[in-house]
């Protein structure tokens, strides 16, 4: 009963102990997602902030001073002095002096717009095209410089009005050149951005989460330094490098996928099934090929033949026995007491037939069938006899196996018979003879295996292979 209440007790603290790993891990993963997520805002902040701008302006006036964007004070001042025309039509008409100098002043800024193109720092050109090709639609001319000119002029403004004038102007194309701007050049003449502030928050938590991952596998696994394990786990350093935040995705993955928060099992087992199927097949053939065309090198250049009958001293060997003595010491004793007692009916069979056969063609039985009454013998006797000795033959095999005496006869048989074949697997011919037949074997088998592999499909023995792992995950479920 105590033992019981033990089990039962301890069972919550494991539970609770694994639930705070898998939060742990639910949190780390969370902050990874967060912190890629600002990394992909901020490398697409410059291409979609015109959509920003247009949409979500909270948004520029946020994070414009973190990328050290500014209003491009050209523009800005241009635009003012735009504002400041409209201002003076309620004063004043348009062929007063004052509007003459304002127009004036309006074409001077006009063409060095033109010539500083504000949308360079943006790298915005289709923002800049669409400004030229909406002037000069509505201007009806070809030359951008020439249809700014001719805008601000007393005429044009005469001829169509000037309030239809200066709505053209704020509608079509204050919207383009309001989405222009200037960036700050820093010390090292690059671009102004204070990103890495944000980014470093991220990086002191993720190097502290480094380090506390390398500590604790390091205790419990007492072989392997933080540095092995550290390495180990190169993809979680990549949190850490300031260029090159893109290549976060892949520490994120991992960390959403071993949080259990996303399963990218099945999604990584569709996207690299074909790949993989095909890239296993040709390496496997790769593989068996690699090891025959070995296999027949020291089997042709008499590697194999030498490491087998002449060592060499410098052979490394697992332990002192001798492989080849322990070996065939092995298999004749399972042949002796486990195989020849199960195939005993058999052999008597065969040494019956021998032993009749033997006795019936020799010169001696035929000498007795000469003496008149012996060849009355019956033939169950002989029968009989070649029972006896066929039973005895094989009990005398056991025992003189068992025997002190027999056992240092079957040894020294054995010492016989190895050297005596050593001998014979030595001579040159033997040798050449059995190399050409086991590397015409061993080529079969590379020729016969390649040819099958290339006739079945690849992505079905995957799959086969899928199932064997998802029927042994569940059992061990």
């Amino acid at each position: 009963m105590n033992n019981q209440e033990l089990t039962v007790s301890s069972l919550p603290r494991e539970i609770t102990k694994k639930l705070n790993i898998s939060w742990w891990q639910k949190v780390v993963a969370i902050v990874a997602v967060i912190n890629f997520c600002l990394v992909i805002f901020n490398l697409t902040y410059l291409p979609l902030r015109d959509f920003y701008f247009r949409h979500t302006p909270q948004i520029i006036k946020l994070y414009d001073p973190i990328k050290g964007i500014e209003p491009h004070p050209e523009v800005t001042y241009y635009l003012e002095t735009v504002d400041q025309f409209s201002l003076d039509l309620a004063q004043h008409n348009l062929s007063s002096e004052a509007q003459k100098t304002r127009f004036q002043e309006l074409r001077k800024q006009s063409r060095s717009i033109l010539a500083e193109n504000p949308f360079l720092v943006s790298n915005d050109l289709q923002t800049w095209a669409k400004f030229k090709q909406r002037l000069q639609k509505q201007m009806d001319s070809l030359s951008t410089q020439e249809a700014l000119t001719q805008f601000w002029s007393l005429d044009y403004f005469a001829e169509v009005g000037a309030t239809e004038a200066l709505n053209f102007f704020n509608q079509k194309l204050r919207p383009l050149l309001k989405t222009s701007y200037f960036r700050k050049i820093d010390d090292n003449d690059l671009y102004f951005d204070h990103f890495w502030q944000i980014d470093l928050i991220f990086v002191i938590l993720f190097s502290l989460e480094l380090i506390r991952k390398a500590i604790w596998r390091s205790l419990k696994q007492p072989q392997l330094s933080p540095i092995d394990i550290l390495l180990r786990r190169w993809y979680d350093l990549l949190f850490l490098i300031p260029v090159w935040r893109w290549l976060r995705i892949i520490p994120v993955v991992a960390a959403v996928h071993k949080s259990r928060l996303v399963n990218f099992e099945r999604i990584l087992a569709q996207i690299t099934h074909e790949p993989a199927a095909y890239l296993s097949d040709r390496v496997s053939n790769y593989l068996l090929v690699r090891l025959v065309n070995q296999t027949q090198d020291a089997i042709n250049n008499g590697s194999v033949a030498s490491a087998i009958l002449q060592p060499d001293p410098s052979y490394v060997k697992v332990s002192s026995v001798n492989k080849l003595d322990a070996i065939s010491d092995r298999l004749l004793e399972l042949t002796i007491y486990n195989v020849l007692p199960r195939v005993e009916p058999d052999l008597q069979a065969l040494l019956r037939h021998s032993l009749k056969e033997s006795i019936k063609q020799s010169n001696f039985y035929q000498g007795l069938n000469q003496v008149p009454g012996i060849n009355n013998i019956p033939k169950e006797s002989i029968e009989q006899l070649a029972d006896y000795l066929a039973a005895s033959s094989i009990e005398i095999i056991i025992n003189s196996y068992s025997d002190l005496e027999g056992r240092k006869l079957f040894d020294h048989l054995s010492h016989n018979f190895k050297n005596v074949l050593g001998k014979e697997l030595q001579r040159k011919e033997n040798q050449a003879e059995l190399q050409q037949l086991m590397s015409e074997l061993l080529e079969e088998l590379k020729l016969n295996y390649v040819q099958r592999s290339s006739e079945e499909n690849p992505e079905q023995t995957l799959d086969e292979a899928e199932e064997i792992r998802q029927v042994s995950l569940q059992s061990s479920e």
